[in-house]
């Protein structure tokens, strides 16, 4: 585990509750959000990859990774949204970039469409900021009371899942592991449960109100530079969830890698890299419509 993830343990207190995150090399801040049910071990070859040139700093939520898992606690998409604004501003994070996959995509929207000026760009990995009924039944199960807990806290189903068919890759035993650790035990897996639970499967969902505010105030980040990396054979953030950050952001530099799954990032790692860097190197009069693609690929 220590080869794969040789990063130094950071700690914020957010109201008794610590708060794990990484903070990697100095320069540019990239600030990179992980969803459910990984952690900042999703991470990890990016982290390495881009340290030598760049501050990156990658947080756990609460309830997951390294960070506490209190049984007693609001898992909203506010409150997330609340505890990485604590972290931007207690580490005095400025001009960032920011990198999201899953629920990491809402949760740094969240921030980015209310702190407009200190977010320079936006990189996302197969998520959504936007309601679409478009995800699996499988998730609604999950989110009923007893069979949730039974197959997510219990059997620890969602973590598994996410080894076994989130990535179309087969992970190696060490791989899998370093997934797995951090959710060891029923009351170590509250935290997946409940990312499950606040995922708004209707309107009348306690979250709907947060993420419909968050896909109205899109817009205000429409001439930030934005590129979007996609694993094409995801299950659960399918063709639609794309087409729609394609309407959204038309200026968007958009690249589908095709055996990807929704892992795209431990998937494609070897092709994304050089997309990540390339993009980042770009002056912005190189991202032009005509010529987005070719300065990317």
């Amino acid at each position: 585990m220590e080869s794969l993830y040789p990063f130094e343990s950071r700690y914020l207190d957010l109201d008794g509750n610590r708060y794990h995150y990484l903070d990697e090399g100095s320069g540019e801040v990239l600030l990179m959000v992980h969803g459910n049910p990984t952690w900042s071990f999703y991470y990890r070859n990016l982290i390495l990859n881009l340290r030598s040139g760049y501050r990156v700093v990658v947080p756990d939520h609460v309830g997951c990774g390294y960070s506490d898992k209190p049984l007693k606690y609001s898992y909203t998409l506010q409150q997330h949204i609340d505890n990485l604004t604590a972290l931007i501003r207690t580490l005095d994070l400025k001009n960032i970039t920011l990198l999201m996959h899953d629920w990491g995509g809402p949760i740094s929207m969240g921030y980015a469409v209310d702190h407009p000026n200190n977010v320079k760009d936006i990189i996302l990995f197969n998520t959504a900021a936007f309601w679409l009924p478009e995800l699996p039944l499988s998730l609604r199960l999950l989110q009923k009371p007893l069979l949730g807990s039974l197959l997510v806290k219990q059997l620890n189903l969602f973590v598994w899942s996410g080894i076994l068919i989130g990535s179309r890759k087969t992970m190696r035993q060490d791989v899998r592991s370093g997934y797995l650790k951090p959710y060891n035990s029923f009351k170590n897996r509250v935290g997946v449960l409940e990312f499950i639970r606040d995922i708004p499967m209707s309107k009348k969902h306690p979250s709907f109100g947060t993420l419909k505010s968050i896909e109205d105030k899109l817009h205000i980040l429409l001439y930030h530079r934005l590129l979007i990396i996609w694993g094409r054979r995801d299950p659960v953030f399918t063709e639609a969830f794309l087409d729609e950050w394609r309407r959204r952001f038309p200026q968007a530099v958009i690249k589908v890698i095709e055996e990807a799954g929704h892992y795209v990032v431990e998937d494609g790692i070897d092709e994304i890299v050089p997309y990540v860097n390339n993009f980042l190197n770009a002056d912005v009069g190189d991202l032009s419509m005509d010529s987005r693609i070719s300065n990317i690929e």
